[in-house]
């Protein structure tokens, strides 16, 4: 597989040998969708808290007497029937959201991803990124020069200029190889890669 190579202007000027087991393999929809899925569902945290009848604030009083008023029996106010009662099948923090994905699963998909974006041409490579300064218009200008607004870099080595200069950045995002996740690549119009990454890439995902 060949990848076009950007100048600093963003024109293809030639173009680059990557391994066709990382960039040239079948589109899997039905696994590229199970490993975006697998990610979200593992970055989630169980935040959400209900109380049973148990452990809701209640009186142990009788709320009416048992015959004689037309309404169904009831001994306490916390019965999950009751508005304020406590719910049935509460969610609680401890709730598990992880799904389990198989380590050749998970490489294979992210290989069907880039694979796709190569025949899109959403993906490129450079020789390297940098900046002299941790200035946001800095890597503003670089990126706007080579025509790329919503832009996800791959970079071998992020030195703090290049990490704190696309912080600010809302479309731009710059992580090493091995923080790339599957979320990422599909979200992003553009993913520029530099030729050490590559090499990276592939020890990853072989």
């Amino acid at each position: 597989m060949q990848l076009e190579l950007l100048n600093e202007q963003g024109q293809a000027t030639s173009k680059v040998d990557a391994p066709d087991t990382i960039f040239a393999r079948d589109y899997n929809e039905a696994l590229v969708h199970q490993v975006v899925v697998a990610f979200q569902a593992n970055a989630r945290q169980g935040t959400r808290a209900q109380l049973t009848r148990a452990e809701v604030r209640h009186s142990t009083k009788k709320p009416f007497r048992q015959k004689g008023t037309g309404n169904a029996r009831a001994g306490m106010t916390s019965s999950p029937l009751w508005r304020g009662g406590g719910r049935i099948f509460p969610n609680k923090p401890d709730e598990n959201f992880s799904h389990k994905l198989n380590k050749k699963m998970y490489r294979a998909g992210m290989a069907a991803i880039l694979s796709q974006l190569a025949r899109e041409g959403r993906l490129a490579v450079v020789d390297s990124i940098s900046i002299e300064a941790p200035k946001t218009k800095l890597l503003a200008a670089k990126l706007k020069g080579m025509g790329l607004d919503h832009v996800m870099v791959i970079s071998d080595q992020v030195d703090d200029n290049l990490l704190l200069a696309s912080r600010n950045l809302p479309n731009v995002l710059v992580v090493e190889p091995r923080y790339v996740d599957p979320l990422s690549l599909v979200f992003y119009k553009k993913v520029l890669v530099t030729k050490a990454a590559i090499e990276q890439l592939k020890e990853m995902l072989a």
